[in-house]
């Protein structure tokens, strides 16, 4: 899927993907597209939760093995 910007958070467990996540949401514009990658078995809950209760979009999730893939909208 085509992106603006990635988010590597492979190899850092729960908080510090979601933290991350955040860090870089504070710094997109709208419409921006982040493709987030994680290890941490816990990040789509994480995330999930995150995205649920604000106004960013999931576009998808999907993982290969041990490695998830978050492709974020940004929405301010």
């Amino acid at each position: 899927m085509k992106h603006d910007i990635t988010l590597d958070t492979q190899g850092l467990n729960c908080p510090l993907p979601l933290l991350k996540l955040k860090q870089v949401l504070a710094n997109t514009n709208t419409g921006d597209i982040i493709r987030m990658i994680a290890t941490d078995p816990a990040a789509h809950l994480d995330v999930g939760v995150f995205i649920d209760k604000s106004a960013h979009e999931m576009l998808l999730h999907e993982r290969d093995g041990d490695i998830q893939f978050f492709y974020i909208k940004t929405v301010k």
